[in-house]
């Protein structure tokens, strides 16, 4: 399953560029995740906690930075995890293209998903829509800290030698399954209508 996003923040292509090819300082963005351990500055692991409808999982696994162009400002990440009561896997291939814009970066985020198990029960448009809030919530999060004036930072609390904010998260809530899941239903009745007017025009 491809699923695309695209955003902007307000701050300059270099910042954003250096500040997104640390996992690290992504995690504190990402709904449910949470960042367990800096194996190298090209290898991470880490949980995902998610819960939509009555289904409630916890993927266990790692991030592997595969590509890395600083010219082009591309990067293509590798995350793989296995639900960790055996109900499933997913795998993600990441691929972030980046770009100045005027009013800041311009991020444009493919992402082939493939996943087994229970999560594979809903469909490729419930998905899409889940991912599209996760990433609303993940650019606005990312644009507030990016934005935000460099401060120093304790050494001893910082996990890894990347930019301020690269420190593991703390645990992180699980996405929030409700939300998300009747904000995606109501997606899919909206679909549902465009195409049955559609087929009657």
């Amino acid at each position: 399953m491809l699923i695309e996003n695209e955003f902007t923040v307000k701050a300059p292509l270099d910042r954003v560029w250096t500040y997104m090819l640390d996992v690290a300082n992504l995690a504190p963005c990402a709904p449910g995740a949470e960042l367990t351990e800096v194996v190298d500055d090209r290898t991470w692991k880490g949980k995902l906690n998610v819960k939509v409808g009555p289904i409630s999982m916890s993927f266990a696994g790692t991030v592997v930075l595969q590509e890395r162009d600083d010219q082009s400002h591309r990067a293509v990440l590798k995350a793989e995890g296995r639900e960790q009561r055996g109900r499933g896997a997913a795998t993600a291939v990441v691929t972030s293209r980046m770009e100045p814009v005027e009013d800041g970066t311009r991020i444009n985020i493919q992402t082939d998903l493939t996943i087994t198990g229970a999560a594979a029960q809903y469909g490729r448009g419930m998905i899409g829509d889940i991912s599209q809030r996760m990433t609303g919530d993940f650019a606005r999060c990312l644009g507030e800290r990016l934005s935000a004036p460099p401060a120093g930072s304790d050494p001893a609390a910082v996990a890894s030698s990347g930019p301020v904010g690269s420190a593991p998260a703390a645990a992180a809530q699980p996405v929030k399954g409700i939300r998300l899941a009747v904000w995606a239903l109501w997606r899919a009745v909206v679909r549902f209508f465009r195409r049955l007017f559609g087929r009657s025009s």
